[in-house]
């Protein structure tokens, strides 16, 4: 999992880079449908052979292990789709916005449009939109980000990472630097 994850983005500019997260913050916002379920962790052809949505398996979600890495003080927050009121105001240091693609397989997922799912685009713009973001894209193909990197100050890509949440959030808190390359450029358009 440490091996697969390809940053995309890191720092609205260059000279501000917001990977490594602090595990130190005081107060982390952790959204997003894909945030807490290890069956979209897996995808298809994993549990069942189009997956499963939901903890049914043994294995750490992400929100689980951003728990276990981040100082005993640092009091962490899930909000599955939280709105843009709720973000505001919260003192929230930073939030990771954990998204994707529901399991699929063969043409079951089939997508001529490659948009990202299951309101995680409304996530991204509800979250990102108000404080410091990281986007976690869990799924096993590109899909479509250019419209959210303005708003996104880190975009990495997770791909399917199974069981095994604590490998995305040893990347992503600096204890393992990214090694994952793509193998073709982003697209930028379908």
């Amino acid at each position: 999992v440490r091996k697969s994850m390809v940053l995309l983005k890191n720092g609205k500019s260059t000279n501000k880079p917001l990977l490594p997260l602090d595990k130190n913050a005081s107060k982390i916002l952790v959204a997003g449908t894909h945030s807490d379920n290890l069956g979209y962790q897996c995808g298809g052809w994993t549990l069942e052979w189009q997956g499963l949505s939901g903890n049914s398996t043994i294995g750490t979600t992400i929100l689980e292990a951003i728990k276990l890495v981040v100082s005993p003080s640092t009091k962490v927050v899930y909000k599955k789709n939280p709105d843009a009121d709720y973000v505001k105001g919260q003192g929230f240091s930073y939030a990771i916005v954990v998204v994707g693609e529901p399991p699929y397989a063969e043409y079951f997922g089939d997508n001529l449009n490659l948009t990202i799912p299951l309101g995680g685009g409304d996530t991204i713009k509800n979250v990102c939109g108000s404080l410091k973001c990281l986007v976690i894209l869990i799924s096993g193909r590109p899909l479509v980000i250019k419209p959210y990197l303005p708003l996104v100050d880190a975009f990495v890509a997770a791909w399917l990472p199974g069981t095994e949440g604590q490998g995305v959030i040893d990347v992503i808190f600096g204890d393992y630097g990214f090694q994952g390359k793509l193998p073709r450029t982003w697209f930028k358009s379908v």
